[in-house]
């Protein structure tokens, strides 16, 4: 098994994807939002480019309960119903819902990826069920971090790296790219002190400062959730992939 880390999924070459189960990472907030949203009962999200597909889509739906959601630089895209902070997905407002989904990095990333034979979408909230979930694939593995407008995220790339990590201690006969090893070295740097990442992410900082402060507490929490969602590409939605405890199946 070859473990590969794309800091940016502008930096991604589409062909390394065809082989290799792919998590898609965007933890602040992307990727937690929907593990909150499809953990809370939503029943599914069509992740697309922009504000304007977004509303376009919603109307290809007819009979279901559709939400619109999304942000940029951040900020919740006026006249949709809901914006990208995982405390808004809440059980009474997602269940049974389709949510079309826009954001400035974690959509396009979701997209980037439609190429790969299986991808999943991961975060810290669910960093265990991610590496169960991707080798249970018995693939290569490629984390793809989302990345902040093209440049690299510190908190996914620290969630690439722990992920990475888990994934060598459970499959020791694993290689790591040059890539991947940067991304465990810096995972071992702020992985396992919220405190400082949250002080060192430029990202987090700067949803601090737009009022989102609480947002960032709950996307650098570790493995508060199970389920790991899954895109389907060949119906463009992202729906509740399998929950796990201890590695194992349980739903």
């Amino acid at each position: 098994m070859l473990i590969d880390v794309a800091p940016t999924a502008e930096a991604l070459d589409p062909s390394q994807l065809r082989a290799s189960t792919v998590l898609v990472v965007d933890v602040l907030r992307a990727s937690t939002t929907m593990i909150t949203a499809l953990a809370n009962g939503c029943a599914a999200i069509v992740p697309v480019a922009d504000a304007e597909e977004a509303r376009r889509r919603a109307r290809s739906f007819p009979g279901a309960t559709v939400l619109v959601a999304g942000e940029r630089r951040g900020q919740a895209i006026p006249g949709f119903h809901l914006g990208n902070s995982p405390l808004e997905f809440t059980p009474d407002r997602v269940r049974d819902t389709i949510v079309v989904f826009t954001t400035s990095n974690g959509t396009r990333a979701l997209l980037a990826a439609r190429g790969a034979p299986a991808v999943g979408v991961g975060a810290l909230v669910n960093l265990s069920a991610a590496v169960a979930w991707a080798l249970a694939g018995r693939r290569d593995v490629t984390v793809l971090c989302a990345g902040q407008r093209g440049a690299v995220s510190l908190e996914d790339h620290v969630c690439a790296g722990l992920l990475v990590e888990r994934l060598r201690r459970e499959e020791p006969g694993a290689s790591p790219t040059a890539a991947a090893v940067e991304a465990v070295r810096v995972g071992r740097q702020y992985g396992h002190d919220v405190a400082q990442l949250a002080e060192a992410s430029p990202w987090a900082r700067h949803l601090a400062r737009v009022g989102r402060a609480a947002d960032v507490v709950a996307c650098l929490m570790l493995d508060t959730a199970t389920l790991v969602p899954v895109y389907q590409a060949d119906v463009d939605k992202v729906v509740p992939g399998p929950r796990y405890s201890c590695g194992v199946v349980v739903t």
